[in-house]
């Protein structure tokens, strides 16, 4: 999502970064029975995107249910939904053929740190590999 110079002109790229920052980051409306952060003080927003609205594919939403793991403790039932939620967002790349495979795996690497790494196998090319764990610091 940085826009990088090739001369005087902005450099072009496949897209895929920017997809899966968009696939991942972007809050997806939570479901009615999923638990709240905050819930306990009141909070009632559920977030998500208002133009999952306008979507020519109905039930369609962008996003990942990560923020809702934002402030978890460190626990493997909270790596586990991390790898589960990250998995649902980038599921659309093999829907849409654009990938043969997405793999996620996420730890903790250190204390108050999750990682995600995120391996994506696309036909004819190199694998695709992210790690995300700045991200993921607990505070």
């Amino acid at each position: 999502m940085d826009l990088a110079l090739d001369g005087l002109l902005l450099q072009d790229d496949d897209g895929l970064t920017t997809a899966v920052l968009l696939s991942l980051f972007t809050d997806k409306r939570a479901r009615v029975d999923d638990v709240l952060p905050n819930a306990d003080q009141g909070s009632t927003d559920r977030r998500g995107w208002v133009g999952d609205d306008l979507s020519e594919i109905d039930g369609d939403q962008l996003g990942s249910l990560l923020w809702l793991n934002e402030s978890a403790k460190q626990l493997q039932s909270v790596l586990t939904t991390d790898r589960q939620y990250a998995e649902d967002a980038l599921a659309w790349l093999v829907t849409d053929q654009i990938a043969s495979r997405v793999d996620v795996v996420t730890s903790n690497p250190s204390m108050g740190v999750r990682r995600m790494d995120i391996a994506i196998h696309r036909p004819d090319q190199p694998v695709a590999r992210f790690q995300f764990d700045k991200f993921w610091s607990n505070t």
